[in-house]
């Protein structure tokens, strides 16, 4: 369906690029008192994708919410669009989605049949995903809204973390890069056909393959456990989620570690660089500069461009995996017979100044 309304120009700040300052959300996170609850084995002390509530010995909850404002203007495909963007956190920790609530905030006088839109195309891509959608809450509200609570299931012994990552692992990446200026160009009618179909094909991708991929790996090597952090890239950016991933969790063991990240490496959108290179940046990308700020520092080689786009908001982004060197090509094996693009963009060394490095 094509949308009679514009729905990107109803909103300040498109899909993941709407997210709360990095900077506002880390000072609030850490003034909470930690988890006591011995069955919280994942919570945010690390900003992990999702909590993880342990059931049994054998069986845990992943738990996560995701909603944001318009990214695209079909309200089909924004539909969509949110609901594998919610799932992906589940898929981040190694987790099946089995049920989700969704989140709507729509304004009192807006055009109910854009609405139905953007529920169905929730629901198509909940169906695909074989997620039950059980019920939901709805508010009135002027920026326009939609997203997902979503419930997994996983064995508390195969959860995947944001942060474990080893001096020695490679790093991979599982989707291109872009998103963000992309979708900034979309709201001034910059943005071509190609690299918008591109953009939103990707973004509509459920990570289920990648998760599958790794799901895979891990159960071969059983007890050698080769795959150290995995987290899906979103509003953060690139350099947001590695630098997460980097900081480890001393308080568990998880030493802090330093990534070597080759900008050429990755694959970028149609466009994304041209769009990065005539200043299409978000809020969210100058948000996500400021806070990562020294963590992470570029050869003089890198241009300008390209070092936007590593901070680029994403939405509904690839996984970065940092995995042990020795099963790095397995690993990138297992996501081309699932169908996915996974590329090796750089290696975890032992922590240095600044956290990242960008090649």
């Amino acid at each position: 369906m094509a949308s009679p309304v514009k729905l990107t120009s109803m909103a300040k700040a498109a899909g993941c690029a709407a997210k709360l300052n990095p900077a506002t959300l880390d000072a609030v996170l850490r003034n909470l008192p930690r988890q006591t609850d011995p069955n919280v084995l994942v919570g945010f002390d690390t900003n992990d994708d999702a909590g993880i509530y342990r059931i049994s010995e054998s069986l845990a909850l992943v738990q996560t919410v995701d909603f944001f404002t318009p990214i695209v203007d079909d309200p089909y495909l924004f539909g969509q669009i949110a609901a594998a963007n919610s799932l992906s956190d589940v898929y981040a920790m190694g987790g099946r989605p089995i049920s989700s609530l969704s989140i709507v905030g729509f304004p009192e006088k807006g055009d109910p049949e854009i609405l139905e839109q953007i529920i169905r195309g929730g629901l198509a891509k909940m169906n695909e995903a074989k997620c039950s959608v059980i019920g939901g809450h709805s508010i009135r509200n002027e920026d326009m809204l939609f997203g997902y609570a979503v419930t997994g299931l996983i064995n508390p012994e195969r959860v995947w973390r944001n942060v474990g990552a080893k001096p020695g692992d490679v790093l991979l990446f599982t989707k291109p890069l872009g998103t963000g200026v992309i979708t900034t160009a979309l709201k001034k009618d910059r943005a071509s056909a190609e690299s918008l179909a591109a953009v939103v094909a990707a973004m509509g991708t459920l990570n289920a393959a990648a998760a599958a991929a790794l799901q895979e790996l891990d159960e071969k090597s059983q007890a050698a456990k080769p795959i150290h952090a995995v987290t899906d890239v979103t509003g953060f950016s690139l350099l947001g989620h590695a630098r997460e991933m980097a900081l480890g969790d001393p308080s568990n063991g998880l030493q802090p570690v330093s990534f070597e990240i080759d900008h050429a490496a990755f694959s970028y959108f149609p466009g994304a660089v041209e769009a990065a290179r005539e200043g299409h940046l978000s809020g969210g990308l100058k948000n996500n500069r400021a806070f990562i700020g020294e963590c992470a520092t570029f050869e003089p080689s890198v241009p300008l461009e390209y070092q936007d786009l590593l901070f680029d908001p994403q939405t509904s982004g690839g996984f970065l995996v940092a995995i042990a060197p020795d099963y790095a090509d397995s690993a990138l094996a297992a996501f081309e017979r699932h169908g996915v693009g996974g590329r090796r963009i750089g290696r975890v060394v032992a922590k240095t100044a600044p956290l990242l490095r960008v090649l």
